[in-house]
Formats: structure tokens, sequence, C-alpha cells
């Protein structure tokens, strides 16, 4: 009986992990999509501030 109650404790330590994974995952996918958004915008900004120099 112990030694299934330490598998199920095994099994939603391991599951909790790949939660963590995937929510991290997540916000990685997410902060790219932003940083990339955001740098062509960037991008067109500096590239008309060069062309008024």
């Amino acid at each position: 009986m112990l030694e299934f109650v330490q598998s199920i404790r095994r099994r939603e330590e391991g599951q909790a992990l790949v939660e963590y994974a995937l929510i991290l995952a997540l916000i990685s996918v997410v902060a790219i999509s932003a940083l990339t958004a955001i740098g062509v915008n960037v991008l067109a900004i500096l590239t008309s501030v060069a062309n008024a120099l």
C-alpha cells in the first residue's frame, strides 16, 4: 500500500513538472512574438529618423 501511495506522489510531481514546462514554453512563445513585433516597430522608427537626418 505504501508503495502505491509513493508511486502516485511521484506521478503527481512529474505531472507538475510537465505543467510548469508547458507554462514556461507558452510564456516564451508570447515573449518572442511580442519582442518581434516591437522590434519591427523600432526598426521602422529608426529608419525614419535616419532618413530624416
